[in-house]
């Protein structure tokens, strides 16, 4: 019998409205007082969201969570990983990532998260290499074109 373990991919498939609904519902009506597990579990759904807004949202519920209930952290890292991921915060993606590997390194969805995060900055920064190429040139062409211009005069 084999295993099937989710991988980061399953983060672009988001909630339904009406399931993320009964998480914001429940995590309201627990008001000032909200456990723990709701608050996770609500931060779980905005992570899985496709709003920006609800992403961040999440990374915040997430972050508040590490930060005050220790024994809940490593819970929290594939997700903060997750969501900084998402966001496009990729050294802080790769940082909580690491972090979980380090104390599981044989954990398949932050394996499977470090090469998507490994794949999008070596794309963004080939990208941003062709984008100063770019801006190189055009200011080579230009400056050849006002050196021209000056030296007929």
């Amino acid at each position: 019998m084999s295993c099937v373990v989710p991988d980061a991919a399953d983060a672009d498939s988001p909630l339904k409205a009406d399931e993320l609904q009964v998480l914001r519902a429940q995590y309201e009506k627990e008001g000032y007082y909200v456990g723990i597990q709701t608050k996770f579990n609500y931060a779980w759904g905005l992570i899985k969201s496709s709003s920006r807004n609800e992403q961040q949202e999440g990374v915040r519920l997430l972050s508040d969570i590490f930060r005050n209930a220790p024994e809940r952290r490593r819970e929290c890292l594939y997700y903060l990983a997750l969501g900084n991921y998402k966001l496009g915060n990729y050294a802080e993606a790769r940082r909580y990532n690491d972090l979980l590997l380090d104390h599981e390194p044989v954990n398949l969805q932050a394996s499977s998260l470090r090469d998507l995060i490994d794949d999008k900055v070596a794309k963004e920064g080939l990208m941003g290499v062709a984008i100063l190429s770019g801006i190189a040139i055009a200011a080579g062409v230009v400056g050849g074109m006002l050196f021209k211009g000056a030296k007929r005069r």
